[in-house]
Protein backbone atom coordinates (compact mmCIF):
# COMPACT_ATOMS: atom_id res chain seq x y z
CA UNK A 1 0.00 0.00 0.00
CA UNK A 2 2.62 2.27 0.58
CA UNK A 3 4.71 1.41 -2.08
CA UNK A 4 1.64 2.24 -4.24
CA UNK A 5 1.41 5.22 -2.98
CA UNK A 6 5.22 6.68 -3.43
CA UNK A 7 4.64 4.95 -7.07
CA UNK A 8 1.46 7.75 -7.33
CA UNK A 9 3.48 10.42 -5.87
CA UNK A 10 6.11 10.17 -7.59
CA UNK A 11 4.25 9.58 -10.76
CA UNK A 12 2.39 13.24 -9.61
CA UNK A 13 5.52 15.26 -9.17
CA UNK A 14 6.86 13.50 -12.39
CA UNK A 15 3.99 15.52 -14.16
CA UNK A 16 4.27 18.38 -12.23
CA UNK A 17 7.81 18.74 -13.05
CA UNK A 18 7.48 18.87 -16.74
CA UNK A 19 4.33 20.68 -16.76
CA UNK A 20 5.24 23.49 -14.67
CA UNK A 21 7.68 25.43 -17.06
CA UNK A 22 4.73 25.48 -19.90
CA UNK A 23 2.40 26.92 -17.04
CA UNK A 24 4.44 29.67 -16.37
CA UNK A 25 5.19 30.33 -20.28
CA UNK A 26 1.12 30.37 -20.20
CA UNK A 27 0.37 32.48 -17.04
CA UNK A 28 3.54 34.98 -16.95
CA UNK A 29 2.63 36.99 -19.57
CA UNK A 30 -1.02 37.74 -18.55
CA UNK A 31 0.37 38.80 -15.47
CA UNK A 32 2.92 40.75 -17.13
CA UNK A 33 -0.08 42.26 -19.13
CA UNK A 34 -2.41 43.19 -16.07
CA UNK A 35 0.27 44.70 -14.02
CA UNK A 36 1.94 46.86 -16.78
CA UNK A 37 -0.56 50.05 -16.02
CA UNK A 38 -2.40 51.72 -13.13
CA UNK A 39 -6.04 51.41 -13.04
CA UNK A 40 -6.59 55.18 -13.68
CA UNK A 41 -4.24 55.08 -16.66
CA UNK A 42 -6.54 52.14 -18.01
CA UNK A 43 -9.43 53.79 -17.44
CA UNK A 44 -8.09 56.86 -19.19
CA UNK A 45 -7.26 55.01 -22.35
CA UNK A 46 -10.23 53.24 -22.36
CA UNK A 47 -12.40 55.64 -22.46
CA UNK A 48 -10.37 57.48 -25.36
CA UNK A 49 -12.48 57.73 -28.43
CA UNK A 50 -10.55 55.46 -30.97
CA UNK A 51 -10.74 52.61 -28.48
CA UNK A 52 -14.54 53.46 -27.81
CA UNK A 53 -14.90 52.92 -31.41
CA UNK A 54 -12.67 50.30 -32.08
CA UNK A 55 -14.65 48.53 -28.96
CA UNK A 56 -18.20 49.06 -30.39
CA UNK A 57 -17.90 48.25 -33.68
CA UNK A 58 -15.86 44.56 -32.18
CA UNK A 59 -18.96 43.51 -30.04
CA UNK A 60 -21.76 44.63 -32.93
CA UNK A 61 -19.80 42.64 -35.60
CA UNK A 62 -19.43 39.92 -33.01
CA UNK A 63 -23.06 39.88 -32.25
CA UNK A 64 -24.06 39.51 -35.97
CA UNK A 65 -21.82 36.45 -36.61
CA UNK A 66 -22.98 35.01 -33.43
CA UNK A 67 -26.84 35.18 -34.31
CA UNK A 68 -25.81 33.96 -37.87
CA UNK A 69 -23.43 31.17 -37.05
CA UNK A 70 -26.48 30.18 -33.78
CA UNK A 71 -29.37 30.25 -36.98
CA UNK A 72 -27.68 28.83 -39.79
CA UNK A 73 -24.65 26.12 -38.19
CA UNK A 74 -27.61 24.70 -36.08
CA UNK A 75 -29.61 23.51 -38.48
CA UNK A 76 -26.10 22.28 -40.49
CA UNK A 77 -24.94 20.39 -37.21
CA UNK A 78 -28.14 18.64 -37.05
CA UNK A 79 -28.01 17.39 -40.08
CA UNK A 80 -24.69 16.51 -40.21
CA UNK A 81 -24.90 14.41 -37.02
CA UNK A 82 -28.12 12.58 -38.05
CA UNK A 83 -26.61 11.81 -41.32
CA UNK A 84 -22.70 11.23 -40.36
CA UNK A 85 -21.86 8.61 -43.36
CA UNK A 86 -23.50 11.02 -46.13
CA UNK A 87 -21.67 14.27 -44.78
CA UNK A 88 -18.74 12.38 -43.46
CA UNK A 89 -16.79 14.82 -46.06
CA UNK A 90 -18.70 17.79 -44.80
CA UNK A 91 -17.56 17.50 -41.59
CA UNK A 92 -14.27 18.28 -42.88
CA UNK A 93 -14.60 21.31 -45.13
CA UNK A 94 -16.28 23.22 -41.94
CA UNK A 95 -13.11 22.14 -40.02
CA UNK A 96 -10.87 23.68 -42.61
CA UNK A 97 -11.51 27.27 -41.97
CA UNK A 98 -10.97 26.84 -38.10
CA UNK A 99 -7.35 25.72 -38.96
CA UNK A 100 -6.13 27.95 -41.56
CA UNK A 101 -3.59 30.57 -41.12
CA UNK A 102 -5.19 33.97 -41.18
CA UNK A 103 -3.80 35.06 -43.93
CA UNK A 104 -4.81 32.11 -45.67
CA UNK A 105 -8.29 32.87 -44.71
CA UNK A 106 -8.10 36.51 -45.61
CA UNK A 107 -6.55 35.66 -49.16
CA UNK A 108 -9.62 33.10 -50.16
CA UNK A 109 -12.05 35.87 -48.99
CA UNK A 110 -10.55 38.19 -51.50
CA UNK A 111 -10.55 35.59 -54.05
CA UNK A 112 -14.15 35.09 -53.72
CA UNK A 113 -15.87 38.78 -52.76
CA UNK A 114 -12.69 40.98 -54.29
CA UNK A 115 -13.37 43.12 -57.44
CA UNK A 116 -11.86 40.50 -59.72
CA UNK A 117 -12.90 37.95 -57.75
CA UNK A 118 -15.52 34.84 -58.45
CA UNK A 119 -18.63 36.68 -56.73
CA UNK A 120 -17.24 40.11 -56.97
CA UNK A 121 -17.06 39.99 -60.57
CA UNK A 122 -20.99 39.28 -60.39
CA UNK A 123 -21.76 41.87 -57.88
CA UNK A 124 -20.12 44.47 -59.23
CA UNK A 125 -21.95 45.92 -61.75
CA UNK A 126 -25.16 46.13 -59.12
CA UNK A 127 -22.41 48.36 -57.17
CA UNK A 128 -21.93 45.98 -54.45
CA UNK A 129 -18.67 46.01 -53.59
CA UNK A 130 -17.71 44.06 -49.95
CA UNK A 131 -13.96 44.02 -49.35
CA UNK A 132 -12.61 46.69 -46.63
CA UNK A 133 -16.33 47.14 -45.40
CA UNK A 134 -18.04 46.55 -42.23
CA UNK A 135 -19.51 43.35 -44.05
CA UNK A 136 -16.22 42.01 -44.84
CA UNK A 137 -15.64 42.20 -41.10
CA UNK A 138 -18.52 40.17 -40.00
CA UNK A 139 -17.75 37.90 -43.10
CA UNK A 140 -14.65 37.26 -42.08
CA UNK A 141 -15.02 36.96 -38.60
CA UNK A 142 -18.05 34.31 -39.61
CA UNK A 143 -15.21 32.41 -41.93
CA UNK A 144 -12.89 31.44 -39.24
CA UNK A 145 -15.51 31.25 -35.87
CA UNK A 146 -18.23 29.72 -37.19
CA UNK A 147 -16.64 26.09 -37.57
CA UNK A 148 -15.99 26.21 -33.37
CA UNK A 149 -19.97 26.50 -33.01
CA UNK A 150 -20.54 23.65 -35.65
CA UNK A 151 -18.10 21.25 -34.37
CA UNK A 152 -19.55 21.63 -30.43
CA UNK A 153 -22.82 21.36 -31.69
CA UNK A 154 -22.56 18.09 -33.67
CA UNK A 155 -20.44 16.86 -30.64
CA UNK A 156 -23.14 17.52 -28.30
CA UNK A 157 -25.75 16.00 -30.96
CA UNK A 158 -23.49 12.71 -31.31
CA UNK A 159 -23.99 11.90 -28.30
CA UNK A 160 -27.75 11.87 -28.48
CA UNK A 161 -28.97 8.17 -28.05
CA UNK A 162 -31.35 7.53 -31.63
CA UNK A 163 -33.52 5.37 -29.33
CA UNK A 164 -34.81 8.49 -27.40
CA UNK A 165 -36.34 10.15 -30.37
CA UNK A 166 -38.43 6.70 -30.82
CA UNK A 167 -39.12 6.91 -27.03
CA UNK A 168 -40.33 10.10 -27.29
CA UNK A 169 -42.76 9.60 -29.86
CA UNK A 170 -44.33 6.41 -28.07
CA UNK A 171 -44.68 8.69 -25.36
CA UNK A 172 -46.33 10.93 -27.71
CA UNK A 173 -44.11 14.15 -27.56
CA UNK A 174 -44.72 16.44 -30.58
CA UNK A 175 -41.50 17.50 -32.22
CA UNK A 176 -40.83 20.69 -29.87
CA UNK A 177 -41.45 18.97 -26.68
CA UNK A 178 -38.57 16.10 -28.07
CA UNK A 179 -36.29 19.11 -28.78
CA UNK A 180 -37.28 21.13 -26.09
CA UNK A 181 -37.40 18.97 -23.33
CA UNK A 182 -35.05 16.32 -24.31
CA UNK A 183 -32.52 17.25 -26.89
CA UNK A 184 -31.90 20.71 -25.21
CA UNK A 185 -31.31 19.57 -21.48
CA UNK A 186 -28.21 16.94 -23.21
CA UNK A 187 -26.74 19.64 -25.38
CA UNK A 188 -27.27 22.74 -24.32
CA UNK A 189 -24.06 22.43 -22.28
CA UNK A 190 -22.32 22.17 -26.04
CA UNK A 191 -23.81 24.69 -26.90
CA UNK A 192 -23.15 27.19 -24.93
CA UNK A 193 -19.73 26.33 -25.20
CA UNK A 194 -19.71 26.15 -29.22
CA UNK A 195 -21.42 29.94 -28.65
CA UNK A 196 -18.57 30.86 -26.49
CA UNK A 197 -15.64 29.50 -28.61
CA UNK A 198 -16.97 31.35 -31.58
CA UNK A 199 -17.24 34.38 -29.70
CA UNK A 200 -14.07 34.45 -28.67
CA UNK A 201 -13.00 33.66 -31.94
CA UNK A 202 -14.95 36.58 -34.06
CA UNK A 203 -13.41 38.81 -30.83
CA UNK A 204 -9.69 38.58 -31.67
CA UNK A 205 -9.70 37.66 -34.94
CA UNK A 206 -7.11 39.49 -37.10
CA UNK A 207 -5.52 38.08 -39.97
CA UNK A 208 -8.19 37.86 -42.27
CA UNK A 209 -9.81 41.10 -41.33
CA UNK A 210 -6.56 43.26 -41.98
CA UNK A 211 -6.49 41.20 -45.16
CA UNK A 212 -9.61 41.42 -46.58
CA UNK A 213 -11.36 44.27 -44.47
CA UNK A 214 -8.54 46.24 -44.18
CA UNK A 215 -8.18 48.75 -41.07
CA UNK A 216 -10.27 51.70 -41.22
CA UNK A 217 -11.20 53.34 -37.97
CA UNK A 218 -14.91 53.14 -37.06
CA UNK A 219 -15.26 51.54 -40.12
CA UNK A 220 -13.44 47.92 -40.36
CA UNK A 221 -10.89 48.44 -37.67
CA UNK A 222 -12.20 46.07 -34.50
CA UNK A 223 -10.49 46.12 -31.10
CA UNK A 224 -7.34 43.23 -32.58
CA UNK A 225 -6.59 45.73 -35.36
CA UNK A 226 -6.58 48.80 -32.77
CA UNK A 227 -4.91 47.01 -30.43
CA UNK A 228 -1.99 46.32 -33.24
CA UNK A 229 -1.88 50.01 -34.25
CA UNK A 230 -2.06 51.19 -30.94
CA UNK A 231 1.00 49.32 -30.07
CA UNK A 232 3.35 51.76 -31.70
CA UNK A 233 1.91 54.60 -31.20
CA UNK A 234 -0.42 54.47 -27.63
CA UNK A 235 1.15 51.73 -25.56
CA UNK A 236 -1.26 52.68 -23.04
CA UNK A 237 -4.54 52.23 -24.63
CA UNK A 238 -2.94 49.81 -26.29
CA UNK A 239 -2.53 47.43 -23.33
CA UNK A 240 -6.30 48.65 -21.56
CA UNK A 241 -7.95 47.11 -24.44
CA UNK A 242 -5.35 44.34 -24.52
CA UNK A 243 -6.35 44.21 -21.13
CA UNK A 244 -10.32 43.60 -21.83
CA UNK A 245 -9.95 41.17 -24.65
CA UNK A 246 -8.50 39.15 -21.82
CA UNK A 247 -10.99 39.62 -19.39
CA UNK A 248 -13.70 38.77 -22.00
CA UNK A 249 -11.80 36.01 -23.20
CA UNK A 250 -11.54 34.61 -19.27
CA UNK A 251 -15.49 35.11 -19.08
CA UNK A 252 -16.42 33.21 -22.18
CA UNK A 253 -13.83 30.44 -21.29
CA UNK A 254 -15.21 30.06 -17.97
CA UNK A 255 -18.64 29.46 -19.38
CA UNK A 256 -17.05 27.16 -21.98
CA UNK A 257 -14.70 24.95 -19.19
CA UNK A 258 -18.39 24.98 -16.95
CA UNK A 259 -20.16 23.45 -19.95
CA UNK A 260 -17.20 20.93 -20.34
CA UNK A 261 -17.25 19.96 -16.69
CA UNK A 262 -21.13 19.53 -17.06
CA UNK A 263 -21.40 17.39 -20.04
CA UNK A 264 -17.92 14.95 -19.71
CA UNK A 265 -18.45 14.17 -23.44
CA UNK A 266 -17.74 17.90 -24.66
Amino acid sequence: MASERFESNFRRTILVVLGLPLVALIVMPLLGLLTRSSPAALWGAMLSPAVLQALILTIATTGIVVLCTILAGTPLAILMSTRTKEFHWARTLIDIPAVLPPAVAGIALLSLFGRFGLLGQQLAPYGVFIPFTTAAVILAQLFVAAPLYIRACMIAFDRLDPLLADAARIDGATQWQYWTQVVWPIARHGLQAGIALTSARALGEFGATALFAGNMPGRTRTMALAIYVAADTNPEAATAMSILLLAIALVLLGITNRGSATDTSF
